[in-house]
């Protein structure tokens, strides 16, 4: 018989709690101050203590304990969470000019005639979300594409500059409150890559390329063992409440209060009140890059009043109140060996210089761009060229100029556009005031092929099963010349190809057929109209409300669409005024495809309510309830919290349900809030 745990009196509780106050606030100093009081000795002494007390009494070990930092089985996979709200890249300054512009629009858009800035390190890491309920660490969320991430807690938990709590009276000092969430980097310091490389060396395996790719790998490793000995930093610099809002009126009252709540801030950020100390701070940390202890790739400006930030809002992919200033990128010198050109799916012919391998920046390098004719007659390339060739972070490697030296011969071979695309043999064209050559084959199989994958993709018509190897074979065997081509598929046609039984031939037909149930938009973004992307098509979609009206659309009626400027109208009129794409819409409408939607007038219905949709809906999915919602005049958000007013729930519904429930939060299924919309 297994002998009974020791009955736990206040003295040994006392003791644990003592021990994990201790133990965490070592810590704290260790990971987060960088100023360590005890030696790695003492301090393994005293987590030893308070392994061995909690072993014998099991009930007294809580989730926040120092010893739970690793623990518990691998993951088989990471779950999938959305985000309070989307984690956006930033737009990319590379010379103070860029700087000096994207200033002049703060002032410009914002009507202020003072912006203070905020100047942090651009950290070269991996972006990642913590939700913290209750001043309990409950999520760690990858940034994943922005909207959604991966749930990678347990790894999350040994990071070690990552506190497991924040206890009530720390909180409430820092004024964060008990639910809240952080956002920052994770990094892997140089020390721990250079140490862990040496040691995959040493075992036969293949070394990582830099720490970026490092951390980002260990996060995601499904071991948190292997996590916790890989050593991982975590910088924040963000502080939200659940429903992704900004806690503080300024962003530097915000790194002041994660500060104060214990968390790791880089100390080396400023305050600063225009542009040229902005410019002033970017040249100390250049000069003084080499000598940190991790990565940086360049500052990261951002507006300091959250007000401002509120007004200054967002493009379709990144905040105007906020830019990345990046450094010069990693350079090597190489020989071009010879230039290739590729073509795009807009038809567009890239050349591409074919480079003798060179290792740039933990990179083996053999391809590089060279954009177009112009930049290869402004730099005055040649095959056989030796060249300066950078690359940075996941910016495509680049010649930037030609080594013109005794020791370095020049080369010979001109390099000529060709005047028949390489593809297809299809006429070459270059419009006047443009750089680029584009193929005017319509049929071109690699403007084809590339034509294809983007109309039928997830994020625009969503045709499950018409992946890289179906598409290239229908454009082989020509039962593919055209996007339309596609609604022309029949059973035998699917089964003439490789590797295509009937039931794939079925389920490929099925997805086709669903496709033409999708909204407006997907159709309109999916005729790959240059310069129109996911948000823009959304946009002409809710203000023209049908195919015919925007293709009638003249220039200044495009104009008058949100985030729609002069080069984006025209490249719309472009499309519309060829002959070859309005019969390709007329097939297209023909197959039955959705050329009608509703011009988007937000009711009041919903006017200033908060929705969380949890659980599957017996009707609708959640991106249709999510915009009848928002289309009624309410909002909708990825967690519940106090400001939450209604929570969606079908069936399946999970802890967000719990949580309402806990709250008291009103609960209501889809057949209410369909009730609800029609009042």
């Amino acid at each position: 018989m297994p002998s009974k745990p020791a009955p736990t009196d206040a003295k040994t509780v006392k003791q644990v709690e003592k021990l994990r106050a201790e133990l965490r606030r070592h810590e704290h100093l260790y990971y987060v101050m960088d100023a360590p009081e005890v030696s790695d000795a003492e301090y393994d002494r005293l987590m030893l203590e308070l392994k061995a007390l909690e072993a014998a009494h099991p009930e007294l070990v809580t989730p926040d304990s120092p010893t739970q930092r690793v623990g518990g089985k691998p993951k088989e996979g990471f779950q999938k969470l959305a985000h309070s709200r989307p984690m956006l890249s930033l737009d990319n300054a590379y010379n103070e000019g860029e700087l000096r512009d994207w200033d002049r629009r703060v002032h410009e858009l914002s009507g202020s005639a003072k912006v203070a800035y905020v100047c942090e390190l651009k950290l070269d890491g991996m972006s990642l979300a913590l939700w913290y309920r209750e001043g309990a660490l409950k999520k760690g969320i990858t940034r994943g594409d922005g909207s959604t991430g991966e749930d990678v807690t347990t790894n999350v938990r040994t990071i070690r500059s990552i506190p497991l709590s924040v206890s009530s009276e720390t909180a409430k000092k820092s004024k964060l409150g008990g639910d809240f969430e952080v956002r920052g980097e994770v990094i892997m310091p140089i020390a721990s890559f250079t140490r862990m490389n040496d040691e995959r060396e040493q075992q036969g395996l293949s070394k990582f390329a830099n720490p970026r790719n490092a951390a980002a790998g260990t996060i995601r490793t499904l071991e948190p063992n292997v996590v916790a000995q890989r050593r991982l930093d975590y910088f924040s610099y963000f502080a939200l409440t659940p429903d992704g809002t900004e806690a503080f009126p300024t962003h530097s009252e915000a790194l002041k209060a994660l500060t104060a709540a214990g968390f790791k801030v880089n100390p080396n950020h400023r305050y600063v009140e225009n542009i040229d100390d902005v410019w002033a701070f970017i040249n100390e940390w250049e000069a003084k890059r080499d000598k940190l202890p991790y990565e940086i790739d360049g500052i990261v400006i951002k507006v300091d009043s959250i007000r401002l930030q509120r007004e200054l809002g967002f493009t379709g992919k990144a905040p105007r109140w906020a830019i990345a200033y990046k450094y010069a990128a990693r350079a090597g010198e190489t020989i071009i060996e010879d230039i290739l050109v590729q073509v795009g799916r807009t038809g567009k012919l890239t050349p591409v210089a074919a480079l003798k391998p060179v290792f740039i920046g933990g990179t083996t390098v053999s391809r590089a761009t060279l954009h177009n004719l112009d930049e290869i007659e402004r730099l005055g390339v040649k095959i056989g060229d030796w060249v300066v060739v950078e690359r940075g972070g996941d910016v495509i490697p680049k010649v930037v100029r030609v080594i013109d030296d005794k020791k370095h011969p020049r080369g010979t071979k001109t390099f000529r556009m060709p005047a028949k695309c390489p593809e297809c043999g299809g006429h070459v064209v270059r419009t006047e005031g443009e750089a680029d050559h584009r193929c005017i084959n319509a049929a071109c199989p690699a403007k084809l092929r590339e034509s294809i994958l983007h109309f039928t993709s997830r994020g625009v018509m969503n045709i499950e099963g018409m992946g890289e190897s179906l598409v290239n074979q229908l454009a082989d065997r020509g039962l593919v010349k055209n996007v339309a081509d596609i609604f022309d598929l029949t059973e035998d046609k699917l089964l003439s190809l490789e590797r295509i039984g009937k039931k794939s031939a079925k389920n490929v037909l099925d997805e086709i057929e669903a496709a033409k149930q999708l909204p407006l938009e997907r159709v309109i973004f999916g005729l790959g109209i240059r310069m129109v992307g996911e948000r823009t098509a959304e946009f002409l979609a809710e203000h023209f409300g049908s195919m015919d009206a925007l293709a009638a659309a003249n220039e200044e009626e495009l104009l008058q669409v949100n985030e729609v400027g002069p080069r984006i109208a025209a490249s719309i009129r472009e499309f519309f005024e060829e002959p070859a794409n309005i019969k390709l819409l007329e097939r297209l409408r023909k197959a039955g495809l959705n050329f009608k939607g509703e011009k988007k007038e937000r009711g009041t219905q919903l006017a200033e309510k908060t929705f969380v949709i949890t659980g599957t809906l017996p009707t609708y999915s959640r991106d249709e309830a999510k915009k009848m919602i928002e289309d009624a005049g309410g909002r909708t958000s990825g967690s519940v919290s106090k400001k939450t007013d209604f929570v969606l729930a079908g069936t399946e519904a999970g802890s967000k349900l719990d949580k309402a429930r806990e709250l008291g939060i009103t609960v209501i299924d889809e057949a209410e809030l369909l009730k609800m919309l029609k009042n």
